[in-house]
């Protein structure tokens, strides 16, 4: 479960790290990075959130003037895998890693002439273990032993003294194996038979302990197989907690989901989860999207934004352009746009450059003066777009 091993400590597995649930005879569902994909909510909000932020534009900048301006990326900003693994995809499977095991890590298997990282492979956190020994840290990945220097590790939910991320799937791992323990039960339930607890009772006699032990046996043989199990008169059969076992069922699913999406900084909501007392609307999908990017997202791309800085020589620095997912509906947009043209930080035609339309021209300054009178139209003037197609 975790990437960081000590030479003079054993790890430990998933059954030493997860609690057994109260009321259960054995150990509880085993999570691992893999098995937490089953739970829905766990696959919804880590594909958001790599969606988001692989998505976003990687813009590289340097300040000149205290302005800043947009430099050429480096081959490892735009195809950091090699020709075949472009920088969206890269940033997704990173990304995908960092938010379930708190660490992305890659082999940089080539350098350019600055001696920085030109090319870097990507490899499984699973393959991963990463050993501290008399203050010095090695990797060993797949078995093989690499120094840092061989090696692209970006890290978040760090603790002081630990080399390495903490795992959200591993601190979640008591709800997500409950989650998967009751998804167990259910298809154990619905496609092979099983029963919960029940009480078969006779009304006719007293039964010996060895006829009831016959008669148990009987009757489960006959309900695993999905056979038929013949009674006379005398027996009554209660299954006394199959209400509950359903009704404890659809519960635990219904909380489950918000507490992994607590685990994993993504609203419930985000994910189609029914969220009690709560709605969002077309009137507020702008500020709940805004929330969502400052509040989840924004620390996670700020801590990528200087990760992928080091690819570049300084003072150059990375920039992803968190506008341009910020989509706003029509109308807002239209006043923002008309908001900025009269407060004069926006010309007519950088707003046109928005809506890839060119800057007007004089047949059409021509016309905006005969409809509105002469002089209403401001002069074009060059559009100059910033990046992502967000005006400025």
């Amino acid at each position: 479960m975790s990437l960081f091993r000590r030479r003079d400590a054993p790890g430990q597995s998933a059954a030493d790290v997860i609690p057994q649930r109260p009321g259960t005879g054995g150990g509880p569902a085993a999570v691992t990075n893999d098995s937490a994909l089953r739970h829905s909510a766990v696959w919804a909000c880590l594909r958001l959130r790599a969606n988001l932020i692989s998505t976003m534009p990687v813009d590289l900048y340097r300040k000149v003037d205290g302005i800043q301006v947009e430099v050429p990326k480096p081959a490892v900003l735009i195809t950091p895998g090699g020709d075949e693994v472009e920088m969206p995809e890269w940033m997704y499977s990173s990304q995908f890693d960092l938010d379930r095991s708190g660490n992305s890590i890659g082999l940089i298997t080539a350098l350019d002439g600055l001696g920085l990282p030109a090319r870097i492979e990507l490899v499984p956190s699973s393959d991963v273990s990463v050993r501290m020994r008399k203050g010095k840290k090695t990797y060993r990945i797949a078995g093989k032993i690499y120094e840092p220097h061989e090696v692209w590790h970006e890290k978040q939910y760090t603790v002081p003294g630990l080399p390495v991320g903490l795992s959200p799937v591993a601190y979640a791992a008591w709800s997500i194996s409950e989650y998967l323990s009751i998804q167990q039960f259910a298809m154990d339930w619905f496609r092979n038979g099983a029963i919960p607890s029940a009480h078969l009772k006779n009304t006719a006699k007293q039964l010996t302990q060895e006829q009831a032990d016959g008669a148990k046996q009987r009757f489960k043989a006959a309900v695993m197989n999905r056979d038929l199990f013949v009674t006379g008169n005398d027996w009554d059969y209660d299954m006394i907690q199959a209400e509950q076992a359903g009704a404890d069922w659809i519960q635990a699913k219904q909380f489950g989901i918000g507490d992994i999406a607590r685990f994993f900084d993504c609203p419930s909501d985000l994910i189609d989860a029914a969220v009690s007392g709560s709605s969002v609307t077309y009137a507020n999908m702008t500020q709940r999207n805004l929330q969502f990017l400052v509040m989840s997202l924004g620390p996670a791309v700020t801590r990528r934004e200087n990760a992928l800085s080091r690819l570049s020589s300084r003072p150059r620095f990375v920039k992803l352009n968190r506008n341009a997912l910020l989509a706003m509906d029509p109308q807002t947009q239209a006043q923002v746009l008309k908001t900025r043209i009269d407060s004069r930080t926006l010309t007519p035609s950088e707003a046109r450059a928005f809506y890839d339309q060119p800057p007007l021209t004089d047949d059409q300054l021509a016309e905006f003066d005969r409809l509105f009178g002469k002089g209403t139209t401001p002069t074009p003037t060059t559009a100059t777009p910033q990046p992502g197609g967000t005006p400025s």
